[in-house]
């Protein structure tokens, strides 16, 4: 996987001061960021998150999903821990892209989950690929990890690249009415480890 490194500058938030890197995937062209809080390339494990991009919960508010409250959370995680890192990928929709997710929103309106609507646009249930995880991580300098995260999918992915998961940090934050479905989804169809939170919906999406 071709992905290069281009340029890192700081990025003031409202949680602090992070630096952030930027990536080329050269086959596709998509732009991917990497943003690192404190030294993080000492050998010990880091506090990170792989997140991929979610223009509507990221950047718009939806309360369709969990997105944007897991990157708010993760981003104050970092901070407080003061150290740390966080991987925004460039795979909107589970890597179907935007209007395609628009298109299964559209779906899921008409009554499918999450999983029935990309299947009947043509696509896998979840579409993304981690191995442009790698390079970014070997040019900072990382190899172990406490991953931010409810999907087993990535840490078994991490594993098998080389990238030690030392330990599981539970992402479970952001379930409000308009998500019931979508995270029960999740956890049913897709193996998120979402705990006894959403079980009476799982059961009820089976």
């Amino acid at each position: 996987m071709s992905v290069v490194f281009v340029a890192a500058s700081q990025l003031p938030t409202p949680f602090g001061v992070f630096t952030m890197h930027g990536f080329l995937e050269e086959a596709t062209g998509k732009e991917h960021v990497a943003l690192t809080f404190g030294d993080v390339a000492d050998g010990e494990p880091v506090l990170g998150r792989l997140h991929s991009e979610c223009l509507t919960g990221d950047a718009l508010f939806s309360l369709r999903c969990d997105c944007g409250f897991q990157l708010e959370a993760a981003l104050r995680a970092i901070a407080a821990e003061g150290r740390g890192v966080l991987l925004y990928l460039r795979q909107e929709g589970r890597g179907i892209g935007l209007l395609n997710k628009i298109r299964a929103y559209e779906l899921q309106d008409g009554g499918a989950d999450t999983v029935e609507a990309n299947e009947r646009l043509g696509f896998g249930a979840d579409q993304r690929d981690y191995a442009i995880c790698l390079p970014m991580l070997d040019h900072l300098g990382i190899r172990q990890l406490k991953l931010m995260t409810n999907n087993p999918r990535k840490v078994k992915a991490l594993g098998d690249m080389g990238i030690s998961v030392a330990a599981r940090v539970p992402l479970q934050i952001g379930h409000n009415p308009h998500n019931r479905k979508y995270l029960a989804t999740k956890a049913g169809k897709l193996g998120h480890m979402l705990g006894s939170l959403h079980q009476g919906e799982v059961e009820e999406s089976l």
